[in-house]
């Protein structure tokens, strides 16, 4: 027999949810007033009617923020809606009486269908009802309210979702983001994660500068990334050079593979406090008209209020050279980078963009780059440095290896490095050995070479 509620490990404060059921009651207060208003025909002031909580001393994730954003009663209301599917979605099922008049559902309540909740999904228009219901002043400022440069979407609060993009404004769905509904209920803040919705990575790495072995000369152009980054409000708002400059940085990462690229991007967002994500181009390409700009306008969007570094590795994949339009799917695919390049070139954040060859990279956007830098394969003192970075000081090797040697005669960039290390380590492994052998270096080091086509 059930006897009540199954209790978790207090992982959610009591007190953070005891103010989420006091802002769901007044949700559901604010509902039942204005159908009842709806229906008798009867004039109301919602926000008089029903008075939002009162929040100054309360406690939890979902009150420290409301007061840190400074959260207009009309925004709590509409954020509310957002969360009342995932907190208390019966609380919506009033929206599901229907107009006996039309045999359907009522059009002004607005919401979405899903094949697997069963629940009423709010829509813009389901909030517009519950605060303007045929109050057109007041239905204009809600629609001002969900505008993508306002607080809810410009920070990724809550989404507006659009199957169709012919579709009237306040027909999206409204929805919670992932992020801020496990900070609500959790109080802490998930970062978001690669998904079919969202085709970037966040990138980390437990190495440091000390690991990277790259020209001086290179290593200058990327401290002036890194200057930019941390002090472009300087040099935008207090010298005023946003008169004459266009925000944000745009950097080319060029040469072959294994030569440091995508590490010193995460080196970038380490120093400067800056997450660095990583978009999947070939995530982002899709078939369907529309998907392409939807999915990089979801990243693109909390890329800026996050104040993340973008970086797009193998770029050339989707930046090269345009193609002539023979046919539909060209003139769609030089669309997307259109729509690419004009994002990249508003984003007043940090791009980075990675590419084995300058040569692919499009004229028309390589003339948008503030810096381009080459990686070019290590000289034979860097090897020799790569060498003893990777291997670092708790690896036994054998008398027979000699660094030297291998730094001297084997052009190999600090990927085929690492690649070469890991072999050499599982064959000392298998073998039940705790040293590596130099014939366990140059092992790897031929499968490196036949791998990228070179004779052994």
């Amino acid at each position: 027999m059930f006897t009540g509620a199954v209790r978790l490990k207090d992982e959610v404060t009591p007190d953070n949810a005891a103010c989420l059921q006091h802002e769901l009651d007044w949700l559901a207060r604010c509902i039942e007033l204005r159908l009842h208003s709806y229906f008798q025909q009867q004039p109301l002031d919602l926000l008089q009617q029903a008075a939002a909580p009162d929040l100054t001393a309360a406690q939890g994730s979902y009150a420290a923020f409301v007061r840190k954003q400074q959260l207009t009663t009309t925004q709590r209301l509409i954020l509310l809606l957002a969360l009342a599917p995932h907190l208390q979605p019966q609380l919506l099922d009033t929206f599901f009486v229907r107009n006996d008049n039309l045999a359907r559902n009522f059009t002004e309540f607005g919401g979405c269908s899903s094949k697997q909740h069963q629940g009423f999904l709010p829509s813009a228009q389901t909030a517009a009802f519950l605060l303007a219901a045929n109050d057109l002043s007041v239905r204009l400022q809600v629609i001002q309210l969900l505008q993508p440069d306002q607080l809810l979407c410009r920070d990724n609060i809550i989404h507006l979702r659009h199957d169709v993009a012919e579709e009237p404004f306040l027909s999206a769905q409204l929805t919670v983001s992932a992020e801020y509904l496990q900070l609500f209920c959790s109080g802490t803040r998930q970062k978001p994660d690669y998904n079919i919705h969202f085709p970037a990575k966040l990138l980390t790495t437990p190495l440091t500068w000390q690991d990277l072995v790259l020209p001086a000369a290179v290593m200058a152009e990327v401290q002036h990334i890194i200057g930019w980054a941390e002090h472009q409000d300087t040099v935008m708002q207090q010298w005023q050079l946003s008169r004459s400059i266009k925000p944000g940085y745009r950097a080319l990462f060029y040469g072959p593979p294994g030569t440091g690229k995508t590490l010193t991007a995460t080196l970038i967002g380490r120093q400067t406090g800056a997450d660095v994500y990583r978009i999947d181009l070939s995530a982002v390409v899709s078939k369907y008209i529309g998907e392409t700009e939807k999915n990089l306008a979801t990243v693109f969007d909390q890329a800026q209020a996050r104040q993340w570094i973008l970086f797009f590795d193998e770029a050339d994949a989707l930046f090269g050279k345009r193609s002539q339009t023979s046919s539909s799917n060209d003139r769609y695919a030089n669309q997307q980078v259109s729509y690419l390049l004009q994002r990249i070139e508003d984003f007043p954040g940090v791009v980075l963009l990675a590419s084995n060859l300058k040569a692919n990279i499009d004229e028309a956007f390589a003339r948008r780059f503030q810096s381009m830098l080459y990686f070019p394969l290590p000289d034979v003192s860097e090897r020799h440095q790569l060498w003893q970075h990777i291997l670092g000081k708790h690896v036994a090797l054998s008398d027979d290896v000699d660094l030297h040697y291998l730094a001297h005669e084997f052009e190999l960039a600090g990927g085929a490095i690492t690649n070469v290390v890991r072999y050499a380590a599982i064959a000392a492994v298998l073998r039940h050995d705790r040293a590596l052998t130099q014939a366990d270096l140059l092992q790897g080091i031929s499968r490196e070479r036949r791998k990228e086509g070179m004779m052994v």
